[in-house]
């Protein structure tokens, strides 16, 4: 990654940044399997602050960094089907001179290590009053996402925690998920086509999952393969590696989809982030 910007610089209001993982080069990277009515999506994007992630307002320390409950289990869950994940994030911190792009790839670099490395991260460094057509609830970054990894965005889900996260996937005919925390309004949750009580339900949701991956819900599984699906999507607690490994790929790759910091409760770590909510 480059890392050229300094505090006070103010991006022109063009286009998001888009940074690439290591696409199709992950130890757990799968061929995307299709489920019983070949529904599965193409894409799954998650805001970053307050869905992966504790809503730290404008966060430009990556020992800061910490996963949201259950936040490891469902994108690894999304991954052991082969579905490419990425990331679409609002850091308004940029525009108002309190975050640098070092500073914001910093803390995406501390994400890839604790869930493993997202295919695509789309990041708008606008404020509100810029006028970009990135900036969330505006479906550029869904879009430049969708674009990067090759993806319909009819065919594309976006889960997140506030309104601007649901209405930019609508936005982009994209679908997409909310999962309320105590930074989202009642109007949000109201307003939203879809709403999930936690990030696995979410998953569960969008992927046509429940307990059944092995009884033949996506096709192609081998028994273990579906088992280890099924052990991942159980719950919070920490699947072991020994029980994912031949799913992902790897222990080392089981380590980063699933490790990180024990997760807190949203409801004490995620405020409102003051001065416009990312």
């Amino acid at each position: 990654m480059t890392r050229p910007s300094t505090v006070g610089h103010r991006p022109p209001a063009t286009g998001p940044w888009l940074f690439d993982g290591p696409r199709g080069t992950r130890p757990d990277a799968r061929p995307a399997r299709q489920g019983a009515d070949g529904a599965l999506p193409q894409a799954v994007l998650f805001d970053r602050d307050g869905t992966l992630v504790t809503d730290v307002p404008y966060n430009g320390d990556p020992a800061r960094v910490a996963p949201m409950p259950s936040a490891p289990e469902a994108v690894a869950a999304v991954r052991l089907l082969g579905i490419p994940v990425g990331v679409v994030s609002n850091q308004s911190g940029v525009a108002r001179g309190l975050l640098t792009r070092h500073q914001v790839e910093s803390v995406q670099d501390r994400m890839d290590a604790l869930f493993g490395p997202f295919e695509v991260w789309a990041v708008c460094p606008h404020g509100r009053e810029d006028g970009c057509g990135c900036r969330k609830p505006a479906p550029g970054l869904v879009l430049a996402a969708c674009e990067r990894l090759g993806a319909s965005p009819e065919r594309t889900v976006v889960i997140g925690d506030i309104g601007s996260d649901v209405a930019a996937a609508r936005a982009a005919g994209a679908r997409g998920v909310l999962v309320p925390t105590s930074a989202t309004r009642p109007e949000e949750v109201a307003a939203a086509d879809e709403t999930a009580a936690d990030l696995l339900q979410a998953v569960r949701l969008v992927l046509g999952l429940t307990q059944t991956v092995a009884a033949g819900t996506v096709t192609g599984w081998t028994a273990a393969e579906g088992a280890a699906t099924d052990r991942v999507l159980e719950g919070p607690a920490r699947t072991e590696g020994a029980a994912t490994e031949g799913a992902l790929g790897s222990p080392a790759a089981t380590g980063r989809a699933l490790g990180g910091p024990a997760p807190t409760d949203p409801a004490a770590t995620t405020p409102r982030s003051p001065g416009g909510r990312r």
